[in-house]
């Protein structure tokens, strides 16, 4: 940019549009998190949900309002336009705690969204009269304009943050509280005011399973897991009767029919029959296997979900990360101090009561009010009521004031006529019982705290059972549950996958399938399978892994050209995909003579061999025995145990009854004899044979090649 064409402002100070756009920013982040996104600890609100609740108590009757007459109450309060206002209104509506509902308000199963605001209806419940308000503790403020008053923040004397959860994104940060079971909040509490320890674990309104192991009090590196309810009672059936949190029955359905795309499980039909309950019918075609699909459902569609929750609250005019059990003892410490307040504003009440009816008794029951039949002035009447009154007031809990004494004197004459010391007793009688009352509440402030959470729990606690069973899942990788309705081949050119159908089959694998293969090299590999891969000519075992498979490997093999023979046996143990191991030690000229696998660690130390050594004349050759169940079992990188240091022309496998000679002739015919490794590490045109005892997906597999 040449000079000519920089701002002027810009010329002089290169860094002040800089430093104006950062205040900008940092004022726009600051105001999206503290007025739009974030609840605030106290009451467990956003700006626009509090503005609601506000509006709708000034406009409450005990009827139901029009949702478009409440938002556009609202927006006196909230200069956000009616949509923001409308769509938080719906979602407060269908948490069904603080509004009651009239109308459609949509369907939280299905997705459905709520008719438009001139068809449905609003009103307060008791639960939120007798919770969210009491006006006289409340810290009020402007409006944006200045018009009007709102609050601060709505004393709110339950943990509704908890009970409603929350969800907002932020500048530079998002909050996602999960909704508690209403009852379990309570019991919660009481267990904190007691001082006793207490659990807390999320409850969705949609139902489901849910594995809270990883909930680590819903703190930022928390991790759930979250699954629909499977019910397979019903043959060739699968019902899902509740859905995840965060799921839709519309959504879950679409990622079931992905799934059937992309053949990671197999359906004839699909049905949805949900109403008030979630009811999706999952019809299995025949030779389907349901524990196999309810897995691949797990795996692969919203059936289960993870979810990571981040509590995020306004404190003191900025954002805290807490925990769940941190939250709760917030919102308990603040209704109790809410309920302290109160307490102290009635005795105010009760005690101004009865100052202004003993003074009433007084005045008439001494006749006082004679006074102002004798006094030539205003100011004399006033003089003598209060002469005549000071012997009685003299142990009054205030001082009597000119105010107290013009009040009795506009205490009408049908009034006097007609009043009842008996009747003015007992109500000064009941208002010092209630004092006392709220004197013994604030000394046991705690205690009274408790009876009102247990108060709450018995009038609005029926019907708010748990709807999410807490359970443990079972590890389940998409591998595991992946449907094996492919088929491992492999061809003469070397390469193997399910796209190769010319090749010679293996057996059944998935599109996600790991795949083992060793050359002759005596190096391993595993790799996810794909359509089609190259693999070597020179293989010694392929074949695919399946969770719960706890390959033996038996192995015997020269170190280097002239080195010495080593035998071993091994596991597959831990492996990185793509990653080549080598089995042997990597020497130039080494030979494996003799390669087994087998599915467990007995058929692996049944084998014997028979190790036949170069440089014998024919008559007095005598094969050297070698029984692997001599070995342990250990990693795949052991050197192993030492056979022979002499050069070994071949071995065979030891059969029980036969003889040496015919040990030869069928080993011979069998497997011949390959060639020398080279410098290079390649095999001079070998030759495999491979045989197998049972089928490669059968119990006691295995698969050995002698050379």
């Amino acid at each position: 940019m040449s000079e000519e064409s920089v701002p002027v402002y810009m010329q002089d100070n290169p860094s002040k549009i800089q430093r104006m756009f950062g205040d900008y920013y940092l004022e726009y982040a600051s105001y999206v998190i503290l007025e739009r996104a974030v609840p605030h600890i106290d009451d467990g609100l956003k700006p626009v949900q509090r503005r609601l609740l506000h509006s709708m108590e000034r406009m409450d009757d005990g009827r139901f309002n029009k949702v478009a007459n409440i938002v556009g109450d609202t927006m006196k309060y909230h200069p956000h336009g009616d949509a923001s206002i409308g769509s938080a209104l719906v979602t407060l509506g269908q948490k069904k705690l603080l509004i009651d509902t009239q109308g459609n308000w949509g369907n939280i199963l299905t997705g459905d969204a709520a008719a438009a605001p001139r068809y449905i209806e609003a009103r307060l419940s008791a639960f939120a009269k007798e919770v969210v308000y009491s006006p006289k503790v409340t810290q009020w403020k402007l409006s944006y304009d200045g018009r009007n008053k709102e609050p601060v923040a709505l004393p709110v004397k339950f943990p509704l943050l908890l009970a409603q959860g929350a969800l907002g994104i932020a500048v530079g940060m998002n909050c996602l509280i999960l909704p508690h079971n209403f009852n379990e909040i309570i019991e919660a509490a009481i267990h904190y005011l007691r001082g006793e320890t207490f659990e807390l674990y999320p409850d969705f309104p949609t139902g489901g399973l849910l594995d809270v192991s990883g909930y680590n009090d819903g703190t930022g590196n928390s991790r759930l897991r979250c699954r629909a309810r499977l019910d397979t009672s019903t043959k060739r059936l699968i019902r899902i009767t509740e859905i995840p949190f965060g799921t839709t029955t519309e959504s879950v359905i679409q990622s079931i029919e992905s799934a059937l795309e992309k053949g990671k499980l197999k359906l004839a039909k699909i049905e949805d029959n949900t109403a008030a309950q979630a009811d999706i019918l999952l019809h299995l075609p025949t030779g389907v296997d349901v524990e196999k699909t309810c897995k691949a459902l797990y795996a692969f569609t919203e059936c289960q979900v993870s979810i990571s929750p981040k509590a995020v609250v306004i404190q003191d005019r900025k954002p805290v990360f807490m925990g769940v059990s941190e939250i709760l003892k917030a919102n308990v410490d603040n209704t109790r101090d809410i309920l302290r307040r109160e307490l102290e504003v009635r005795l105010g009440e009760l005690q101004e009561a009865w100052v202004q009816a003993s003074l009433e008794k007084i005045f008439i029951e001494k006749r006082i009010y004679k006074v102002l039949e004798q006094s030539e002035s205003w100011e004399n009447s006033l003089a003598q009521i209060a002469k005549k009154l000071a012997p009685y007031v003299a142990e009054f809990i205030r001082p009597i004031t000119e105010e107290d004494i013009i009040r009795l004197t506009e205490i009408r004459i049908k009034k006097i006529a007609k009043y009842e010391i008996h009747e003015a007793e007992e109500h000064i009688i009941d208002l010092e019982k209630q004092m006392e009352q709220t004197r013994r509440n604030l000394a046991q402030l705690t205690r009274f705290t408790i009876r009102w959470f247990e108060s709450l729990q018995k009038k609005y606690g029926e019907g708010r059972e748990r709807l999410t069973e807490l359970t443990t899942f079972d590890s389940l990788t998409r591998a595991e549950a992946a449907v094996e309705n492919e088929t491992l081949y492999i061809d003469d050119e070397g390469f193997a996958g399910y796209g190769v159908k010319k090749g010679q089959a293996i057996e059944k694998c998935s599109t996600m399938s790991d795949i083992l293969t060793i050359d002759s090299h005596g190096v391993m590999m595993v790799r996810r399978v794909q359509e089609k891969f190259y693999v070597g000519k020179n293989l010694l075992d392929i074949r695919v892994l399946r969770p719960g498979q706890d390959w033996v490997f038996n192995m015997i093999y020269r170190d280097g050209k002239e080195g010495t023979s080593y035998a071993k046996r091994f596991r597959l143990g831990g492996f990185t995909r793509e990653k080549e191991y080598q089995l042997t030690q990597g020497t130039k000229g080494t030979r494996i003579f003799f390669f087994s696998v087998h599915a467990t660690e007995d058929d692996s130390s049944a084998i014997k061999v028979n190790v036949f050594l170069k440089n014998q004349l024919k008559k007095l050759r005598r094969p050297i025995p070698f029984d692997f169940a001599k070995l342990r079992v250990k990693g795949r990188a052991v050197l192993g145990n030492i056979v022979t240091k002499n050069p070994v022309e071949r071995i065979a496998r030891a059969m029980a009854a036969a003889s040496t000679e015919e040990n030869e002739q069928q080993e011979a015919t069998l497997t011949p004899v390959p060639g020398e490794l080279t410098s290079q590490g390649t095999q001079e045109k070998p030759e495999k044979t491979t045989t197998k005892s049972e089928e490669a997906t059968g119990e006691g597999e295995q698969m050995s090649w002698d050379f």
